[in-house]
């Protein structure tokens, strides 16, 4: 069990090398890049702005009733649903469903190009693999997931907002008054820090996976669990890390 935890340490920890050392060849991953955008980025945005609306929708409700107190300003709701939108919620929440959409997607299609010797046919033809198939999923969930984010956090306020009126919580220019009493720019430079690490997780891992797959369909089918599971389990560790250092 020992040894075997060191070699995957190993193997990942080979493979980042491998692609930190494959990140100039821009020449090779520039296209898939811009096709990693696109699967990333934009296909991801329905599920985000679903996850985003009903996330505020709930924070504000379950914060109305925690907060019944005739004693308490109303506009303290909006402060505490967008605080815990842009520090938390928008970024973590976002990332565990992304980890089951992107983390599986990669790790499916790298293990299969594995198991079905494609990768091999790449490398055979002198193609570098690491360069072409992990360097620009790993950049994209870098520099996508921040975009998600803010995406996330625009669509929980809204829906706060919108949930707030509706149910005649609070009207919306409480809520407002509220989310721009306690408002700082770091909360938003933290949440797109927590995304970017998040996405480098969630992409890194499911590459890691997906490139050592073995097995046939079911080795397949594994990694993909594997790689859910880590991600989502990672994406937790890191929160609580990021957020003792930089909190």
């Amino acid at each position: 069990m020992r040894f075997t935890l060191f070699h995957e340490f190993g193997l990942y920890g080979t493979l980042l090398y491998q692609a930190l050392r494959s990140s100039l060849e821009s020449t090779t991953y520039r296209m898939n890049l811009f096709q990693e955008f696109v699967k990333i980025g934009y296909e991801s945005i329905p599920i985000i702005l679903l996850t985003g609306v009903f996330t505020g929708a709930v924070m504000t409700i379950q914060t109305a009733y925690q907060l019944g107190n005739a004693f308490i300003a109303s506009s303290i709701i909006g402060s505490i649903v967008t605080q815990s939108l842009l520090i938390e919620l928008s970024a973590v929440i976002s990332s565990l469903v992304l980890a089951g959409k992107v983390g599986a997607r990669i790790a499916t299609e790298l293990g299969t190009m594995r198991v079905s010797e494609q990768i091999d046919a790449l490398e055979s033809m002198g193609l570098n693999s690491v360069s072409f198939l992990v360097v620009p999923r790993i950049f994209a969930g870098m520099l996508m997931f921040p975009v998600l984010y803010v995406v996330a956090a625009a669509t929980g306020l809204t829906g706060g907002l919108l949930t707030g009126v509706l149910t005649d919580t609070l009207p919306a220019f409480e809520f407002m008054k509220g989310a721009r009493l306690f408002f700082f720019p770091w909360d938003v430079l933290f949440g797109m820090i927590k995304s970017i690490v998040f996405g480098f997780i969630i992409t890194s891992i499911s590459c890691y996976k997906g490139y050592y797959a073995t097995g046939g369909a079911e080795g397949v089918g594994q990694s993909t669990t594997q790689a859910t599971v880590l991600s989502c389990m990672y994406i937790l560790v890191a929160d609580f890390v990021l957020a003792s250092l930089l909190l």
